[in-house]
């Protein structure tokens, strides 16, 4: 007695689990009581977590406005004493969702349209006789095109090729310490307007007032959602890194932007969420390719309207705005569609089931001794059925 009673009750345990299983996949319901404690949880999970009642929008149209502001004064051998202030160290100016501020780099002023001796770092510019320079040839990787002599050193053997390059070639490595390394109290002012053209909904994520001092006061953090002036250096923090660490040699940082909005509630409880990471790897230590920079040059003329440059090789953060967000609102399409999907998957769930109970597990014979009830009257010795043994015979569902 007690064998039969497990057994019957792991099979409606079994039972349970798969027609659970289904309804959690599709939410639909049933008109079995058995079932009926499935179907409230089910749709719940469905119609209001995963608001599948809600039509929704992901092309999401986005535009964004950003500003870096601060100042650093430095004194260096190269540049003397300088001010530099957003216009010197972001680029570009005009404010995009992506842009670089400058915190490391390498000067080489004064350089002037002549000849000179190629770099000693450079492998294709060595040489030992004229013969290895040959003119009109340009240097791999290098500064400037050959003119055709190996310019060596005293009792040196192996020199480098002479080029026709702007004079003198950069020569000088990376400062130790970031030269801009004070740019961690910069402010990165970033401005987003988003719409959904299905809803025809568009918000900003700068707070509606009519201070005009607010955006002079106000630090972006979990009191301040609204507040689109952000802390340079925080910005970094909020990444798992070191300010210092990537202002020596550059990186990679993405500030993503989500909106998630649910519009049958007030146009209010639409927020934008950040969220901060590393872009570049930082799992490269010290090697070559680690870090970010690039070069780029300042023209001027003399008195003599001959032309010299000064090359700036800049080390620094790139910042990569990135937007995306869905909006969903209730629509009676999609609601309908589910339901009826639900409802017709269930019949199939259920008829499933009961193929697997009586067919393909061991106690099947339990289960179909269960499921039905056979009841059998008595038959005339002529193989024929009157109308009182119809009536009397009957099939009961368990």
């Amino acid at each position: 007695m007690r064998m039969r009673i497990r057994i019957r009750i792991r099979l409606l345990l079994f039972h349970e689990m798969l027609l659970s299983g289904s309804h959690f996949l599709i939410g639909g319901g049933g008109s079995n009581k058995a079932d009926a404690h499935l179907v409230g949880p089910s749709r719940s999970w469905v119609f209001l977590v995963k608001k599948s009642y809600q039509d929704t929008d992901t092309s999401l149209q986005s535009s964004i406005i950003t500003k870096v502001k601060g100042v650093i004064f430095t004194n260096t051998s190269e540049l003397g004493e300088r001010l530099w202030d957003a216009a010197d160290y972001v680029i570009p100016p005009q404010g995009e969702n992506v842009f670089f501020v400058i915190t490391n780099l390498i000067v080489t002023p004064n350089q002037r349209q002549e000849t000179c001796a190629e770099s000693e770092s450079i492998p294709d510019a060595l040489c030992s006789e004229d013969s290895d320079c040959p003119p009109g040839e340009p240097v791999v990787t290098g500064n400037g095109v050959r003119t055709g002599r190996c310019l060596r050193a005293e009792n040196r053997q192996r020199g480098t090729c002479e080029i026709f390059a702007w004079c003198p070639v950069e020569t000088r490595s990376r400062p130790e310490k970031p030269l801009l390394g004070k740019a961690e109290d910069f402010t990165i002012y970033i401005k987003n307007f988003i719409r959904f053209p299905k809803f025809n909904f568009s918000k900003t994520n700068v707070l509606h007032t009519e201070d005009s001092n607010y955006l002079k006061s106000c630090r972006f953090g979990p009191k301040s959602p609204y507040c689109p002036i952000f802390h340079l250096g925080s910005v970094v923090s909020w990444t798992g890194s070191d300010f210092q660490e990537i202002a020596l040699q550059g990186g990679v940082i993405g500030i993503q932007i989500e909106w998630n909005c649910d519009l049958d509630k007030a146009p209010s409880e639409c927020n934008p969420h950040y969220h901060f990471s590393r872009l570049d790897s930082r799992l490269l230590g010290n090697s070559v390719s680690s870090g970010y920079n690039f070069r780029f040059a300042k023209y001027y003329r003399d008195e003599d309207g001959v032309e010299f440059r000064t090359l700036i090789k800049a080390y620094g953060i790139r910042f990569d705005v990135l937007v995306n967000g869905r909006a969903g609102k209730f629509s009676i399409i999609p609601t309908i569609i589910n339901m009826a999907s639900g409802v017709a998957l269930m019949g199939v769930g259920s008829f499933i089931c009961d193929l697997v109970l009586i067919y393909l597990i061991k106690k099947s014979h339990f289960y179909r001794n269960k499921k039905f009830e056979e009841v059998r009257s008595g038959h005339t010795g002529n193989g024929k059925v009157t109308v009182e043994q119809l009536q009397n015979l009957q099939t009961v569902e368990a």
